[in-house]
């Protein structure tokens, strides 16, 4: 059976990859927006559909880019209440939080996959001079929402787990908003170290 540090550090090589693929793929936008640039200012050239590209790009970074933002609790959360309650009752909020997440997340797919579906059954084309069959971009935006999905339930039973079994303090540990503490330790080891700090949930059951 496959135990709960094997699952994260499944987990984590998963966001890490997909963050790493949204981020070559801006780089990749940057190039050819650069390149277009250059090629209409003194060529009078253009590529045609780079605003396009642009588009879909960014859609799919952001999609995948999402699970890599959960791992390292990097999304916005408003905690001006819950930083001054007691870790007893922070726990349950936690837990609400990572739930309500998982299901909006859940909700994200859906809507998705239900767009994907309709496009497939219409074989939708892009309006544009590229005429891009929608199916592609679709299908890396689905995925990206998949992984995000996926992680958002396994961190929401994860939050579950702790709750039911009493560990509050390492439920808070691992659930609490990012504190202006957390970011300037984790600066202060970046700097120290030169490397990016991995993520802050901790890979034990």
């Amino acid at each position: 059976m496959m135990k709960a540090n094997d699952v994260y550090r499944a987990a984590n090589g998963l966001a890490h990859g997909a963050a790493l693929a949204a981020g070559y793929g801006g780089l990749c936008l940057s190039v050819l927006i650069t390149f277009e640039v250059i090629a209409r200012k003194f060529f009078n050239f253009s590529l045609q559909g780079v605003d396009e590209i642009g588009g879909y790009v960014l859609a799919i970074g952001v999609s995948f880019s999402f699970a890599y933002a959960l791992l390292q609790r990097a999304h916005t959360r408003v905690d001006v209440l819950l930083a001054k309650l007691p870790g007893v009752l922070r726990g349950p909020l936690n837990v609400s939080a990572a739930l309500l997440l998982a299901t909006f997340a859940a909700f994200m797919l859906w809507r998705a996959v239900d767009t994907l579906l309709v496009t497939l059954e219409f074989q939708s084309h892009a309006s544009t001079p590229l005429q891009t069959p929608l199916w592609i971009p679709q299908s890396l935006w689905v995925a990206g929402l998949t992984v995000f999905s996926l992680l958002a339930g396994l961190l929401a039973l994860r939050a579950v787990f702790l709750l039911v079994t009493g560990d509050i303090s390492r439920l808070n540990r691992e659930f609490d908003a990012r504190s202006a503490d957390d970011e300037l330790d984790e600066a202060r080891h970046d700097y120290v170290s030169g490397t990016v700090q991995a993520p802050h949930r901790s890979p034990h059951a």
